[in-house]
């Protein structure tokens, strides 16, 4: 019975990814039809980002007294009922009301799997769990481009939500899987702890995970949606094929992720993390060579290599290096970090890039690169008496 959880999780996984680049895919074809401008979308990314951040730092508290299987069952469950609800959308004012629940969904199920994923299963399952995030990520537009292509965008958003709806149905009834301590992978019970921010604040190496994750979310998140941008305004690539580039980044983190569940067999997480660092570093230094359009062609694809292993890894070590007892605590604290690079950074690259230069791009990224780095460092070295 315990072996059948763990493709569920897979499952969860897929389904954290397939809502998340929904917005941007569809948004083109929104704004007309909502009669509102362009630049709106920002409003109902950063109402979904608050909710996530909110909901990541409650969800210590919400999986102690719910278990993690009802936590993920909830938080899909509201994940997929304001899905709906942008289906029947008519108004922006409706969207924003919707991106409450959609984002309160998604950072307590996002905290809730990825600390049970770390306690429970080794390294490789945490690089393929998170591959499968990236397989979502990819569907999801696909399904949305199909509905533009015909029925129109609400009907993208429904078919998603009701996928949500079935994977809600699983999830219920999984629950007992959940429950099963043979999932363990030590066998060893602990009793979790609870405490507030300010407290967990003074744990050594909770300064220096916060800003890596803050960090890292940065520079993946910055990336992914100005590479097109750099390509087309600085190197003068044509848009549609800076568009088809910038894609090779993610496809870099999903096969890189795949890659790396091998790798961490034989590689312990700081090694991983290690890795994906000089990657990234080696990726930056191709685009900064500006030696034509195949360097920098490479250069994308190694950035999003690099990035592979670092997320998943740096999660997986948070019970090694704060205790299984923390975990969960740490965890949503870690996930709501994350969420905060998510959503200023980029903006904040955007506002360099208008006021100076999108050339400043690498530099931005290979500064995020070099904090992360730092205190990545800095974070081994103050657990190292617990790993």
């Amino acid at each position: 019975m315990a072996c059948l959880l763990l493709p569920i999780i897979y499952l969860a996984f897929i389904s954290l990814g397939l809502p998340d680049s929904l917005l941007g895919a569809a948004w083109p074809s929104m704004y007309p039809a909502l009669g509102v401008p362009l630049s709106w979308a920002g409003g109902i990314s950063t109402i979904i980002s608050v909710g996530t951040v909110i909901s990541a730092l409650a969800s210590d508290r919400l999986t102690g007294a719910l278990g993690t299987g009802k936590v993920t069952a909830l938080s899909v469950a509201m994940t997929a009922a304001a899905l709906l609800g942008f289906s029947c959308s008519t108004a922006y004012w409706q969207l924003c009301l919707w991106g409450i629940p959609y984002g309160l969904g998604a950072g307590s199920v996002d905290a809730a799997l990825n600390n049970y994923v770390s306690l429970h299963y080794k390294s490789r399952h945490m690089s393929w769990l998170h591959c499968m995030w990236g397989v979502g990520a990819s569907v999801g537009p696909m399904i949305m481009a199909r509905a533009l292509a015909g029925p129109g965008w609400t009907a993208g958003y429904r078919t998603i939500a009701l996928l949500q709806a079935a994977l809600t149905a699983v999830l219920v009834l999984s629950l007992p899987l959940w429950k099963r301590p043979q999932d363990s992978a030590d066998g060893e019970g602990f009793t979790p702890e609870h405490r507030s921010l300010p407290e967990l604040m003074k744990i050594p190496g909770v300064p220096q995970v916060m800003v890596c994750f803050f960090c890292y979310c940065a520079l993946e998140s910055t990336a992914g949606l100005w590479a097109a941008s750099y390509c087309t305004l600085v190197r003068g690539i044509d848009a549609a094929t800076a568009a088809s580039w910038a894609s090779l980044f993610y496809l870099g983190i999903t096969a890189g992720r795949f890659v790396c569940g091998f790798l961490t067999m034989k590689m312990s997480d700081r090694s991983m993390i290690r890795l994906g660092q000089c990657v990234i570093a080696a990726g930056l230094v191709l685009i900064l060579l500006g030696a034509g359009d195949g360097i920098l062609f490479g250069g994308l694809i190694l950035l999003g290599v690099g990035c592979a292993p670092i997320y998943p890894c740096i999660i997986h070590e948070t019970p090694q290096n704060f205790g299984r007892a923390l975990s969960m605590a740490l965890t949503g604290v870690q996930m709501a970090a994350a969420y905060v690079g998510n959503c200023l950074m980029p903006p904040l690259f955007g506002l360099l890039a208008q006021s100076i230069s999108p050339a400043l791009y690498p530099w931005f990224l290979a500064t995020l690169l070099a904090v992360m780095a730092a205190m990545s460092e800095a974070l081994h070295r103050k657990t190292a008496g617990c790993a």
